[in-house]
């Protein structure tokens, strides 16, 4: 039978699941940001790249909570697992969005079309609101340092997940 986690394991523990689950919260937070405040529109991509993040953060907290509660060892790091895991496929999610933006692969057909606008008529909001597209994949709508939004988002993928890894792997 599995044994409860020590004080000092369970704290350790708890620092690493912290850690990710606040890094997953502050980088969604950010693409949100950039979305809702800075008025830039997420393509089908983008919007794709948040998923591991909006799975990850609940199974982070739930890693928290299992080390705060003492929770048998396994418990914890299988989360942490987990959660490294869902950072691995936004990164490779990422490297695909980014090698669409650099034209080294077609990206989606439901990425080809670009915005328009949605009218302000009442009238026809609903017929517009039907019609509307994202912008395309293939444009990137900001570059910081030579990196999009995808680009930095493989960035802060890798580096959750290792420090998922991290304290998945680490002994008692």
């Amino acid at each position: 039978m599995a044994s409860a986690l020590s004080t000092a394991a369970s704290r350790t523990l708890a620092g690493y699941a912290a850690a990710v689950t606040l890094g997953m919260t502050a980088t969604v937070g950010g693409a949100l940001a950039f979305q809702h405040i800075g008025g830039y529109i997420p393509c089908a991509l983008c919007l794709l790249q948040r998923d591991p993040y909006y799975y990850g953060i609940p199974i982070g907290v739930a890693a928290i909570l299992a080390a705060v509660f003492q929770l048998p060892a396994w418990t914890v790091r299988g989360l942490l697992a987990v959660v490294g895991i869902l950072m691995l496929v936004s990164a490779g999610m990422g490297v695909y969005h980014s090698g669409v933006e650099w034209g080294f692969w077609e990206g989606p057909a439901t990425c080809a079309t670009s915005a328009t606008g949605v009218a302000t008529n009442a009238g026809s909001l609903l017929d517009d609101l039907n019609a509307y597209r994202g912008p395309s994949c293939t444009k990137a709508s900001l570059r910081v340092l030579g990196l999009s939004f995808a680009g930095w988002n493989v960035i802060a993928s890798l580096a959750l997940a290792a420090v998922a890894f991290i304290g998945a792997t680490r002994k008692a």
